[in-house]
């Protein structure tokens, strides 16, 4: 069973080489992002040493780490899980030897890998030589990061799920869909970074998953979490990975309930 999830990771990145020319024009549009954020940052600081306890390196390379890192984590579960609720496909999955949302996990991770090796990584080295990325030599601080970057795929993947699976529940989650990517995208960090949110934001946001899918991975990786306190960053993805497999769980339980009672 283990070697048949592990085929499905490499069929999915098999299946993204096949669209990699789609992958080679995104480097080019998240470098581009990388710059209009740099260049924007450069006239707020405008000489600045320290604005939210950030200096004007670290947010220069906490921008490249976190587009970067996103390209990795981004995923269409969400859309893939809706589209076969909507075409009834997901009923096959019910009589098939496996579990359907470690499937879709296996396939995130496949496409996850492929854009690991051929869109997060040379976009980093581009994004290093067009801009003043000052990566860290550590490498200790490297290791933590690749696990961290991992759990935020997990996590990130998760709330894809959730919000593919409430397709059962609701005649269209295309709506559902735009606000969660938007949601992911503000409140991880990767548009504004969370400690320019205002304090009653900071302390709403630290009751919710999203910033430890960019801005904390980041913000070790940049070395603005002390080293006595990584341990406590490494924590809060890993009580978020557990929460979020609750309501998946019952999501599904209920999901093939319904299936079951509207479909005989």
């Amino acid at each position: 069973m283990n070697s048949a999830y592990m085929e499905l990771i490499r069929i999915r990145f098999l299946t993204m080489l096949a669209y990699r020319v789609n992958y080679y024009s995104g480097i080019l549009i998240y470098t581009l992002n990388i710059g209009v954020y740099y260049f924007t940052w450069q006239a707020i600081y405008g000489g600045q040493g320290t604005l939210a306890g950030f200096t004007a390196d670290q947010m220069t390379t906490y921008i490249a780490v976190s587009w970067m890192a996103r390209a990795f984590y981004f995923n269409n579960l969400d859309r893939e899980i809706a589209n076969e609720i909507r075409d009834g496909s997901v009923a096959i999955q019910f009589i098939r030897p496996y579990n359907y949302i470690i499937v879709k996990m296996m396939q995130g991770l496949g496409e996850g890998c492929f854009r690991l090796l051929l869109f997060m990584t040379p976009g980093l080295i581009i994004a290093c030589l067009l801009f003043p990325v000052k990566l860290p030599t550590d490498p200790k601080l490297w290791i933590i990061f690749a696990w961290m970057l991992f759990m935020s795929f997990l996590i990130n993947t998760q709330i894809n799920i959730i919000t593919g699976l409430s397709a059962f529940f609701v005649e269209n989650n295309e709506g559902m869909m735009r606000m969660k990517r938007v949601i992911v995208d503000l409140f991880s960090g990767v548009i504004v970074p969370i400690s320019f949110f205002p304090g009653w934001l900071i302390t709403l946001n630290e009751w919710l998953p999203f910033q430890a899918i960019t801005y904390l991975p980041s913000s070790v990786f940049t070395g603005r979490v002390p080293g006595d306190e990584i341990l406590g960053v490494l924590l809060v993805q890993v009580v978020w990975l557990v929460a979020l497999s609750i309501p998946i769980l019952w999501l599904w339980r209920q999901a093939r309930q319904r299936l079951f009672v509207q479909g005989g």
